[in-house]
């Protein structure tokens, strides 16, 4: 077959390639940042099923957008713990947990991150714009119990978040994370190859649509680069060895990562977020007893 032949099959074939690895792109980044479908958000469970005495709150981060959630209220504690729910989630998601450290002794704060859940409309990504409204909510306790310690707990997405945030808040004085990922780049790479998609050029693709589209590359999310600087406060990671959404593999490269004291648990057979399952009142007893300690 002649050169000009050759060219004249492949140059439509590799064409249709890559026109397949932009629509992939595309679409996982839109499925990333793109908004989230919010209808029947209102008929959810409240921490009435749950009967935790609380009241509705609303804070506002630093680029306006209004969020709101749930206040736990203890007055005879002076501890208060921060939950992150994960991607696309809502904060009925940590009803479970959050009720449990109410009754534990712990003044608790749940909340929609921005575009979830009660609050506001806006636009979303993965870890990266969601670390103001964590921040918010720090601000928010900051105000509420200026003398609080403060602990936090987050679940994959909201787990990494957990972890970037505290890094460079020295208020939080513990870090609990439930089946957080090391990198965005890793755990979209481990999703293409879940679905035997090659992640060459796929993930460079969706990494650049990313950057232009949503405004932040795949690098500003990296909760493995900054792990460390949560030492000397305690961290516990929790994380389940049949976990197909974010690999166990990212809780044992975090935790080499991290400084001491630290805590590693792994969930024989439990899948993404699964260990609070697994034993509900055994996980809600290690947390509470965790941050009884880490915040006395």
């Amino acid at each position: 077959m002649g050169v000009s032949k050759f060219l004249r099959y492949a140059l439509p074939f590799g064409g249709a390639l890559l026109a397949g690895a932009g629509a992939v792109a595309a679409y996982t980044a839109h499925h990333i940042n793109g908004p989230r479908r919010r209808n029947g958000d209102q008929y959810t469970f409240s921490p009435w099923e749950v009967q935790v005495e609380h009241e509705r709150v609303s804070f506002e981060t630093e680029d306006g957008v209004t969020l709101r959630g749930w206040w736990f209220t203890r007055p005879d504690s002076h501890h208060v713990v921060i939950g992150l729910h994960g991607h696309r989630g809502s904060k009925t998601d940590l009803l479970g947990i959050g009720s449990g450290l109410w009754r534990a002794g712990n003044n608790v704060l749940l909340f929609d991150f921005r575009g979830c859940g009660e609050s506001d409309p806006a636009p979303q990504s993965l870890a990266h714009l969601e670390q103001r409204d964590a921040r918010a909510a720090l601000r928010f306790v900051q105000a509420r119990m200026p003398e609080a310690p403060i602990g936090i707990i987050g679940y994959s997405m909201g787990a990494s978040i957990a972890i970037l945030v505290a890094a460079t808040e020295p208020a939080i004085r513990a870090v609990v994370a439930d089946s957080p990922f090391a990198a965005m780049r890793d755990v979209i790479a481990d999703a293409y190859v879940r679905r035997r998609l090659p992640t060459r050029p796929v993930l460079d693709l969706t990494d650049a649509v990313t950057r232009w589209r949503y405004g932040y590359p795949f690098q500003a999310v990296r909760p493995i680069d900054v792990v460390g600087a949560l030492a000397p406060r305690p961290f516990l990671l929790l994380h389940g060895t049949a976990d197909t959404i974010i690999p166990v593999s990212h809780a044992h490269r975090i935790f080499a990562a991290a400084g001491e004291p630290k805590e590693l648990v792994i969930f024989e057979g439990a899948q993404h977020c699964g260990g609070y399952f697994a034993d509900r009142p055994a996980y809600v007893s290690r947390v509470a007893e965790f941050f009884a300690k880490a915040l006395a």
